[in-house]
């Protein structure tokens, strides 16, 4: 570096300037923004590295499982940035979903020492974490000396940072004072409108707001027979049917999938106001959906939406995301819109996704899986990822908050950061953790789909499904 260079650098890493500033300076200097960015990624690693000592590990080998996704792709793109601030190196498998969750119950199950560190939802940890399976993190974010000063836990979105934490205790609520940290939140999807403007204006409609008038237009899309249907949601035979959009209405409706007394559960999705969402439900979906709903997954969904198939769908605000960009035919059509199901709520309660990062108990490298996982969830990659890949949702309030990003999502990505900000108050995992959860949600998938065939009556039908629940608590010493 020339000694104006070194002099702006230093100014940079002492925080006597931030990112804006030294941009305006570079240029002011002449330099291009080439060299500006060099110089910011330089003084990010330098930043890091103060105080706290990356190195320690140097010379080490993290290997890690991992879900295909932009997650995975942001993290691989950055990777030259923690091999230079640690000195270690990074392995890693890459698994398509439908059989990742299988790779890691295999890998975890077995004891195996292959992976130090996995990607992991919030929802599987309730049965890794009482299983020993995991790491629970306090013991490494609370120690100063594993931990960088900088790092900025309470950053982190606050119902983020509870709902990957639990006792173990079956019913207990997440986030409690005796919880254990099981996972690192690294990116998350909570679950609102996205829609094709195009197609609204042609139809000259606005969007409904509600579930009551969302199935009515939704029904009144289908039948302009326009050569797209009214509305795509998730209907497959899995826990992600029931997670997304359909979960998100049934909380905003009041309804719960347990009552819990005395330790005990007690099946609740039959409930008046489970009854009266899911009759709802049924029928848009029976009148809008596509004709072979019960084998749309989250790929089927967002394919359909970003083909032009669909003209809504109510799921992953990051799906829509994903589909507004690429080589999707309807990239640049589809706008976003924060929802509130319940006529009488006030505001959104959305469920979320959280794809987090996990320790394996059976690690023997735990210290370097630890820095590993500290800054693929930091501030610096978040940032990175958020700027220049499509690593959304970040988790990080600093990271929401920043210029860039923000400047990135309201330039192409009509609505998306207003239904972000509109819904994230009341964005939270709304399951009750127990370790039944996905033989629970499972079957309500499953039952979901005989109402939608019609082969059971939507009262009828979560009533069977309750009582079949409850059987099974009692067998397992839970209700």
């Amino acid at each position: 570096m020339y000694d104006k260079e070194r002099d702006l650098f230093a100014a940079f890493v002492a925080k006597q300037l931030d990112r804006r500033e030294l941009f305006r300076h570079a240029g002011r200097m002449g330099l291009g923004a080439a060299a500006a960015g060099y110089l910011l990624n330089e003084a990010s690693t330098r930043a890091l590295a103060a105080d706290f000592d990356w190195q320690k590990s140097k010379g080490k080998t993290v290997n890690l499982l991992l879900n295909k996704h932009p997650y995975t792709d942001a993290m691989v793109a950055d990777l030259d940035s923690f091999k230079k601030l640690t000195g270690m190196d990074v392995k890693y498998d890459v698994f398509p979903e439908d059989v990742y969750f299988d790779k890691v119950g295999a890998a975890l199950s077995s004891g195996s020492e292959q992976y130090d560190a996995f990607m992991t939802g919030a929802y599987q940890t309730w049965q890794y974490g009482p299983a020993g399976w995991i790491v629970d993190l306090n013991e490494f974010i609370s120690d100063p000396s594993k931990t960088n000063p900088h790092y900025n836990w309470n950053d982190v979105l606050p119902n983020l940072r509870a709902a990957t934490s639990w006792s173990g205790v079956p019913f207990a609520p997440l986030g409690g004072a005796d919880a254990k940290q099981w996972a690192i939140p690294w990116g998350f999807e909570l679950n609102s409108i996205a829609y094709n403007r195009k197609y609204f204006k042609d139809l000259g409609i606005e969007l409904a707001k509600d579930l009551p008038g969302l199935v009515e237009q939704a029904k009144k899309i289908t039948d302009a027979n326009k050569g797209y249907y009214g509305i795509g949601v998730r209907g497959s035979r899995s826990w992600a049917t029931i997670h997304p959009g359909y979960l998100s209405a049934f909380a905003n409706y009041g309804a719960h999938d347990f009552e819990v007394a005395d330790g005990k559960g007690k099946a609740a999705m039959n409930s008046a106001a489970g009854k009266e969402m899911t009759a709802l439900w049924v029928k848009m979906i029976q009148q809008s959906g596509p004709k072979n709903w019960a084998t749309y997954t989250w790929y089927q969904v967002g394919a359909d939406l970003g083909a032009g198939k669909s003209a809504i769908m109510y799921d992953a605000d990051i799906l829509g995301y994903f589909m507004n960009g690429g080589d999707n035919k309807e990239r640049g059509n589809l706008a976003f819109s924060a929802f509130t199901p319940n006529p009488k709520a006030t505001a959104p309660t959305p469920n979320v996704w959280i794809w987090s990062l996990a320790m394996n108990n059976n690690s023997k490298q735990k210290d370097a899986a630890w820095n590993f996982m500290q800054w693929a969830s930091g501030t610096e990659h978040g940032l990175f990822g958020a700027r220049k890949m499509d690593f959304v949702n970040p988790v990080r309030q600093s990271v929401w908050a920043d210029d860039a990003v923000r400047a990135r999502f309201e330039k192409s990505y009509p609505g998306y950061l207003a239904q972000f900000e509109a819904s994230a108050p009341g964005a939270k995992i709304y399951f009750t953790p127990q370790p039944l959860f996905e033989a629970v949600t499972t079957q309500w998938a499953a039952t979901l789909q005989q109402m939608v065939a019609k082969e059971v009556p939507v009262d009828e039908g979560l009533d069977q499904l309750a009582a079949s629940i409850n059987k099974q608590l009692v067998d397992a010493g839970l209700g």
